[in-house]
C-alpha cells in the first residue's frame, strides 16, 4: 500500500527493482504482518480502486495555473510598490506581509508537486518542484524528497519519521520523555517546551546569521538583511504552525506494524474545511486524505473525505477533525504534557 501511495506509474518503478528481488512469498503466506486485519486492509484497496474510478488522481490544470499566478503576482505587486513608492516604514511593512504570503503559499505549492500530484509524469512534476521550490522558495528539492517521504512512510515513527526525531529540541509523544527522563538527558529544559516552542523552533528557519550581519558595514545592506530576517520569521511561524497541527498532539511511537490505513490514521488528524482554512493551509486541513493517497491532488481531497470516514467507522479507526483554532492550542498542549512527563521521570526515576 505504501509503494502504491507514492508511486504514479508504478508499472515503470517495478523495472526498477527487478535487480532487488530475492524471493516470491510461497502461496499460503499472508502478504502482511499476521495481526493485521486482512478485510480492512482489501476494503482500502477497494477504496483506492473506487477513487481512482473517479478520477480524482486526475489533477484540475486550471486550479494549480491560477494558484501559481496568485503567487507570481504578488511578488509583482511587492516590486512595483517598491518601485514606486521606495523603501518607507509603511510601505515595507505592507512588502512584507504581501512577500510572507506569496512564500507561505509557495511553499503548499511546492509541495504539490513534490508529490507528482500535478501532472501524470513524474519528471514534470520535478522539473516544476525544482521550479518553486528552488527559484521561489531558494531551498533543495533532493532535501525536500529525501525528508518529507520518510515522513509519509513511517509518520510520528522514532528512528524513521525525521520530523519527530529533535531530541536537542523536544521531547514528543508519551514514551519518548519518559525514556529520556530517566537517563537523564537534558539539552533543555524540556518541561518549557510549550513556552519556547513560540521562538526555538521558528529561529531555526531563519536564512540570516548574526555573523553575515557584521560582514558587511554597509548600512544599507544591513536593513536588506534584517528585512529578510522579518519576512522570513513571520513565515515560519505561518509554517510551522500549519504544519505541526496535524501531527504532534497525535500518538508518536515506535514502530507498531499497522497496516497503511490505521498508520496513518493514528499519527494524522484533520482540520475542518472552509475557504480561508483550505486556502491558508494549503489544504493541509486535509492531512488524513492526503497521507493516504500523497499523490491526489489536493482539490479532490474533500470528495474522497465521505469514504475514507465511512470505512474508518466501519473497522472502528479513530478518525479526529477539529477547528483551526483548537488544533493551534492542542500543539502546545501536547508539548506541556510531553514535557511534564519527562520532568517527574527526569526528577524521580
Amino acid at each position: 500500500d505504501a509503494f502504491q501511495a507514492f508511486h504514479i506509474n508504478p508499472t515503470l518503478v517495478k523495472k526498477f527493482l527487478k535487480p532487488l528481488l530475492i524471493g516470491e512469498l510461497a502461496p499460503g503466506e499472508p502478504s502482511h504482518d499476521r495481526d493485521k486485519n486482512s478485510q480492512l486492509v482489501e476494503d482500502f484497496r477497494t477504496l483506492r480502486k473506487t477513487a481512482e474510478e473517479m478520477n480524482l488522481f486526475r489533477a484540475n490544470p486550471l486550479f494549480f495555473s491560477l494558484y501559481l499566478g496568485h503567487i507570481i503576482a504578488m511578488e509583482v505587486v511587492a516590486w512595483l510598490m517598491l518601485s514606486y513608492f521606495g523603501t518607507g516604514w509603511i510601505t515595507t511593512l505592507i512588502l512584507a506581509f504581501i512577500l510572507t504570503t506569496s512564500q507561505a503559499q509557495a511553499g503548499w505549492l511546492q509541495h504539490d508537486f513534490g508529490h507528482l500530484s500535478v501532472f501524470k509524469k513524474s519528471s514534470w512534476n520535478h522539473i516544476v518542484h525544482k521550479f518553486v521550490i528552488g527559484h521561489l522558495k531558494g531551498a533543495s528539492a533532493n532535501w525536500w524528497n529525501h525528508r518529507h517521504f520518510q515522513h509519509h512512510a513511517k509518520p510520528n515513527i522514532f528512528q524513521k519519521d525525521p520530523d519527530v526525531n529533535m531530541l536537542h529540541i523536544f521531547v514528543l509523544g508519551d514514551t519518548q520523555p519518559v525514556e529520556y527522563g530517566k537517563k537523564k538527558l537534558k539539552y533543555l529544559p524540556y518541561n518549557h517546551q510549550h513556552e519556547y516552542f513560540f521562538l526555538r523552533l521558528h529561529l531555526q528557519l531563519l536564512p540570516i546569521t548574526p555573523t553575515l550581519l557584521t560582514s558587511y558595514p554597509d548600512p544599507q545592506y544591513k536593513l536588506l538583511c534584517l528585512f529578510a530576517c522579518f519576512r522570513r520569521f513571520l513565515e515560519s511561524h505561518w509554517f510551522v504552525w500549519v504544519t505541526q497541527m496535524n501531527h504532534i498532539p497525535m500518538e508518536i511511537d515506535r514502530e507498531k506494524h499497522r497496516d497503511w490505513l490505521s498508520s496513518q490514521l493514528a499519527a494524522t488528524c484533520n482540520i475542518e474545511q472552509s475557504f480561508f482554512n483550505d486556502w491558508f493551509t494549503g489544504h493541509l486541513n486535509f492531512q488524513i486524505e492526503h497521507h493516504l493517497f500523497p499523490t491526489m491532488p489536493r482539490h479532490n481531497f474533500w470528495k474522497v473525505k465521505p469514504l475514507v470516514k465511512s470505512l474508518c467507522a466501519k473497522y472502528g479507526v479513530h478518525y479526529e477533525e477539529k477547528p483551526l483554532g483548537k488544533a493551534f492550542i492542542d500543539i502546545i498542549g501536547s508539548l506541556k504534557k510531553s514535557g511534564d512527563l519527562w520532568l517527574d521521570a527526569y526528577l524521580h526515576k
